[in-house]
C-alpha cells in the first residue's frame, strides 16, 4: 500500500503566504525594493530683534529707578511700582540714566518677552510721573453717576443703583453726572476699573444707550421696519 500524505488547507495557505512574503517559493529569491533613509536637516531659527524692545526708555529727573538683579522698582511723585523680569530678558541703565531692555538669550520666547517687558517698563515710568486716565460717557435718559465717599454710584436703568468701591491708588471724577474719569499711576488698574464700569451697561447698537468710552465708536444698526400695509 502506497503511503499517502495529507496537507491541511490552512497549513498550505500559511505556507504560501510565508513563501510569498519571504521570497522562498520554489527556490527562487524575490528581491525587495531598497529603502532609502530620510535625513532631517536642523535649521537654526533666527530671532529678529523686536522693534519696540530695542527702543530706549528715557527716565525723568523726578523718577527714581532701583535695579536688583531681575527686579526693578520705579518711584515717582504719583506712586511706586515694581516688576520682576523673566530670565529671558534683562534691563540695564547707562550713565545718562536711560533704561535699555535687551534679550539675555536668543530664543523665540525671549523675542516675544522683549517687546512686552519694554512696554511694561515704559508704562511704569510714565505712570509714576504723569499718570494715566480713562474717560467714559453715559448715554440714556436717567443715566447718571455720583460719588458717595469712596464709592461710585451709578443709575443705569436697573431697579436699584449700582455701587462700586473705588480701588486704592485710583481716583474717579464725575462731571455733569454723565462723564466719568478714572485716573491713576497703574495703567492696568485704570483700564480694569474703567472696563468694569462699562460692563454694567455696554452701549447697545440701536439707540446707543449705555456706558461707552469717550473715543469709542459704536456701530449703529437700523431698527426693524414696521409692517407694510
Amino acid at each position: 500500500m502506497l503511503g499517502a500524505s495529507f496537507k491541511s488547507p490552512t497549513t498550505g495557505l500559511l505556507s504560501n503566504l510565508r513563501t510569498a512574503f519571504l521570497g522562498e517559493r520554489n527556490g527562487l529569491c524575490v528581491s525587495s525594493v531598497p529603502v532609502t533613509r530620510v535625513g532631517f536637516v536642523r535649521k537654526t531659527i533666527e530671532c529678529k530683534e523686536s522693534r519696540i524692545g530695542k527702543q530706549p526708555i528715557a527716565v525723568p529727573s523726578n523718577v527714581t529707578v532701583m535695579l536688583e538683579g531681575q527686579d526693578i522698582k520705579v518711584k515717582g511723585p504719583l506712586g511706586e511700582l515694581s516688576l520682576v523680569y523673566p530670565r529671558e530678558v534683562k534691563v540695564e541703565r547707562d550713565d545718562s540714566g536711560i533704561l535699555k531692555v535687551s534679550k539675555a538669550v536668543e530664543t523665540r520666547r525671549a523675542n516675544q518677552m522683549h517687546g512686552l517687558f519694554r512696554t511694561l517698563t515704559d508704562n511704569m515710568v510714565v505712570g509714576v510721573s504723569k499718570g494715566f486716565d480713562k474717560k467714559l460717557q453715559m448715554v440714556g435718559v436717567g443715566y447718571r453717576g455720583t460719588l458717595e465717599g469712596n464709592d461710585l454710584v451709578l443709575n443705569l436703568g436697573f431697579s436699584h443703583p449700582v455701587r462700586m468701591t473705588i480701588p486704592d491708588g485710583l481716583k474717579v471724577k464725575v462731571e455733569e453726572n454723565t462723564r466719568i474719569t478714572v485716573s491713576g499711576y497703574d495703567k492696568s488698574a485704570v483700564g480694569q476699573f474703567a472696563a468694569s464700569i462699562r460692563k454694567w451697561r455696554p452701549p447697545e447698537p440701536y439707540k446707543g444707550k449705555g456706558v461707552k468710552y469717550i473715543d469709542e465708536v459704536v456701530r449703529r444698526k437700523e431698527g426693524k421696519a414696521g409692517k407694510k400695509k
